[in-house]
Formats: C-alpha cells, structure tokens, sequence
C-alpha cells in the first residue's frame, strides 16, 4: 500500500519535546515516518528526541536524530549537509521550533524581545536559507512553517514578541511562495490555537496560571467552539497535508488548527 510520503525526505525541526506526550513536533516526526518519510529529526536537547524516535521506531518508520541549535547560522547549515549526506536529498521541511514569553512592550525586556525573534522567526529563516537551495535544484518541495492564532488575534494574554514573531513566520511564508513557486517549491503555514500539549504542563501554566494546570485548561479550553482542546497530532495532520502532493496547488496560504477558537468575536 503506497503511503503519502513514499521515497520524502523531511527534515522536522523542534521534533523533541519538553514532556511525554504529543508536541508538534514529536507528533509530526511520528506521524510523517508512519505515512514513508524518510525523518531527519532535529532539536536542540537530544535527549527530548528519545522518546519521539522510540514512537516512530515502534512503527516501524525510518528516523534520525540530530542536535541542533537553529537560531545559530552555521549550526544549521551544517544540520542540512548532514541530513542530505544521510538520505542523498530534502524534499519537506517543517519548522515547529518556538516558544512564548510573557509581556507587552513596557514588561518584556529588550533581551526577551530579541530571544523572541530569534526562536521564532531567525530559526525559520535560517532553515529555509540552507533547505532552498537544495530544494530548487531537486526540481521541488514543500516548507510547513509553524505560526499560532497568537500571530493573527489576542489569545488572551500579552506576549507581545511572540505575536510579532509569529505574525511575521505568516508573511515570510507568502513571500518566500510568491518567490520560489517557478521552481516548484510550495510554502505554507499552520496556524494552530490553544493546543493541550507538555508545554502546557512545563511551561505555561507557571506562567500564566500560577502553575494551576487544571485552572489553565479550563480557561483555554472555554475560548474553543468545538468544547474540546486539540493536541500535536492535529498540527501535524495539517502539516502532513501540506507537505503531501495532495496538496500540490496550494501554496502562499494558512490552515488555521484551532477549533474555531480565532472565528469567534469573545
């Protein structure tokens, strides 16, 4: 039976997790293997990979795992060669690394701004400037970059880089569409909203909740439509999508995953 990524090569970046469980990247790296890509894994913390290339493994997928700090230019060029020098080529590129911080422009410091833009958007930037390339002399590809509802709406909270960061991962994915589509390279976002993934549990409900799980979860989960909080697997299914040739006319545009949460006024 063919599978929707037979003979890919995908490179996932922020494949790890800071928790057991479905992060977006851990859930597209399984979920990619289990559909016949070739995974080339990468997160900067290898141990957080362990549990994502045990779930691709037990399916029987093909993953490799490498560290890597993608805000650091020359990290990543050289995380590329090494990923062509596994699998011989990159025909998909998924970008999941990122992370929030609290404050608008008067609470987040100028360094907090700076580490912002980096995590989200210089490490989009810098994946893509190695992966083009590569990708254009093939003949082709597909880049999924991840953004959040936090780039086009209020979410309820003020974290004012984050917006801007992911707001602006929206825009660079159209230009760089617009850009590269004669040589057959299609780039898209998932825009996911209010997800239950680890991070909730590692991260944000210290943040925002005064680490109350239970009382961040039902506020989250209040804000959604549909009643029910998605999870990693559900960006990953987006971006499986996109990265698929069903999806070979779409390109320069957003598949927003998050319940209908941003389609509601309140």
């Amino acid at each position: 039976m063919t599978k929707r990524l037979d003979g890919k090569v995908a490179i996932i970046t922020g494949a790890g997790c800071v928790g057991p469980g479905w992060g977006n990247g851990r859930a597209a790296a399984v979920i990619f293997a289990r559909e016949g890509a070739r995974v080339f894994a990468v997160d900067s913390n290898a141990e957080r990979m362990e549990e994502t290339q045990a779930r691709a493994h037990a399916e029987g997928g093909i993953i490799q795992a490498h560290s890597c700090d993608v805000t650091n230019a020359a990290a990543v060029a050289a995380m590329v060669d090494a990923c062509i020098a596994a699998f011989g080529r990159v025909d998909i590129l998924v970008n999941n690394v990122g992370g929030s911080a609290p404050g608008g422009p008067v609470e987040l410091t100028e360094e907090g701004w700076d580490r912002q833009l980096d995590l989200n958007l210089r490490s989009v930037f810098l994946t893509c400037k190695s992966v083009l390339p590569h990708m254009a002399a093939q003949g082709g590809g597909a880049i999924v970059n991840t953004a959040s509802t936090s780039g086009i709406r209020w979410t309820g909270a003020a974290q004012v880089g984050y917006a801007s960061a992911k707001a602006a991962v929206i825009q660079f994915s159209r230009v760089v569409a617009v850009q590269y589509a004669p040589q057959r390279v299609r780039v898209n976002t998932v825009v996911p909203g209010q997800m239950h993934t680890p991070m909730v549990e590692a991260r944000l409900a210290g943040q925002r909740a005064g680490g109350d799980v239970a009382a961040l979860l039902q506020t989250r989960q209040a804000r959604i439509p549909l009643g029910f909080m998605g999870d990693g697997r559900d960006t990953a299914n987006a971006a499986l999508f996109l990265a698929s040739d069903e999806a070979r006319f779409i390109t320069g545009t957003e598949i927003v995953v998050d319940g209908g949460m941003s389609a509601r006024c309140d």
